[in-house]
């Protein structure tokens, strides 16, 4: 019988050696198994509240506004709207694949804007640049373009938080370094220098900058909101369905257009459903307007930011004096907007036909004769308008042809 004799000291070392070597091999072998998520391509995180399902009949606001007449021109390609509210949900059906990575300036940084726990971005993405054919009658004005999610809010309340201000000039530079092309602001804070230099900012780098004109409170009077009172920036006030301007909708000289406020349905951030909010407001209408600026912008790239807003403004639904304090110009009008040919002879209206190409006239020849037949045919008329008093004549005094008269050879 063979003897069990102690490990030598050189084998216990062989026996550790072996064991590290099998363990690191192990942890390779799992390591290349379990593949860790991308940054990328992470999930979007699911939060804020969730709305109803079952949505069966259009928003009345979408049937209002319309813009489907206009997305045979337009449908908002290529446009990147920047949202910068309470961050915007990336996984709800009108909206997945529609919402880029973005950034959260509030307290939520690793969500990158993609978080909304008010449910307010949401639905203001979702009128901007939801998708339609998802099954229910909802879509957003400009199905095309892409939502690029800025929160700064925490919650939809009102706030006169100083630091709010240099968020939101911030949010904006941020922005306009991201590619955003339109910039919606659905949302009012104090006027500040600094959040008036980051709008002088973003117009001149030729961004279109969209803004609520703010919600009256029953012991307020109006005034104006800023961003949306700032030169430059589109100021947008809301109506109800039957046209008429909302009572809680701030009015003044600074309001541009408006767009519907009130009885308005939108996305819901926890899941597939829908909310509802009664009570509306201009964050609502700010949005409908951004999503025919996109339009807009997609249709005419070349346009500055004052001429987009000149182009809303000119082919809104006017009110009877053409424009006052409660909403502008009048109901934005996506079809007109898109479609419109704007201008002077002097100034061409973008967008015009082009000048045909100069080229071979196949009637040419034909012009040719009837001209020289025209010339003839005057030649001719002449001809007889003098001498037919000179053959009146010649009857008056017997003259035929052939013959002389007595008369004609002596006198």
């Amino acid at each position: 019988m063979r003897e069990c004799l102690p490990p030598s000291a050189t084998e216990r070392s062989r026996r550790a050696v072996r064991a590290v070597l099998s363990g690191t091999l192990a942890a390779l072998l799992g390591a290349a198994l379990v593949v860790p998520s991308s940054p990328a391509v992470a999930a979007a995180p699911t939060c804020g509240p969730a709305g109803e399902d079952g949505l069966v009949q259009m928003p009345w606001a979408l049937r209002r506004v319309d813009p489907a007449a206009a997305w045979p021109l337009s449908r908002g390609a290529g446009v990147t709207v920047a949202v910068i509210d309470s961050g915007v949900s990336a996984i709800h059906p009108a909206l997945k694949g529609q919402v880029l990575e973005g950034r959260d300036f509030n307290n939520l940084p690793a969500n990158r804007g993609q978080c909304d726990l008010a449910g307010h971005g949401t639905m203001v993405a979702g009128i901007i640049a939801g998708k339609e054919g998802t099954g229910v009658p909802f879509s957003g004005v400009a199905p095309a373009a892409r939502i690029l999610p800025i929160r700064v809010l925490p919650d939809a309340k009102g706030t006169n938080d100083e630091a709010l201000p240099g968020q939101i000039a911030a949010a904006i530079d941020w922005a306009v370094d991201n590619g955003a092309d339109v910039i919606n602001l659905s949302l009012v804070t104090l006027p500040r220098p600094e959040l008036a230099q980051a709008v002088e900012r973003a117009l001149a780098k030729r961004v279109v900058l969209v803004a609520a004109a703010g919600n009256r409170q029953e012991t307020q009077e109006d005034r104006p909101a800023y961003p949306a009172a700032y030169p430059g920036v589109i100021a947008v006030g809301g109506v109800d369905e039957q046209g008429g301007h909302v009572g809680t909708s701030v009015s003044g000289t600074f309001v541009d257009v408006a767009a519907p406020g009130l009885n308005i349905v939108g996305p819901a951030p926890g899941g597939s459903g829908y909310r509802a909010e009664p009570t509306g407001g201009t964050s609502f209408a700010a949005a409908y307007v951004s999503g025919v600026a996109a339009l807009v912008r997609a249709a005419y790239p070349d346009l500055t930011p004052e001429q987009v807003g000149d182009r809303l403004e000119r082919t809104a639904d006017n009110p009877p004096q053409g424009r006052n304090a409660e909403v502008g110009y009048g109901v934005v009008n996506p079809y007109r907007a898109v479609s419109s040919l704007l201008g002077t002879r002097a100034n061409p209206p973008v967008g015009r036909l082009a000048a045909p190409a100069a080229g071979a006239d196949p009637l040419s020849w034909q012009r040719t004769v009837a001209i020289w037949a025209a010339a003839v045919g005057a030649l001719l008329a002449l001809l007889l308008l003098i001498t037919r008093p000179i053959m009146a004549r010649g009857r008056r005094r017997g003259w035929r042809p052939g013959r002389r008269t007595d008369e004609a050879v002596t006198g």
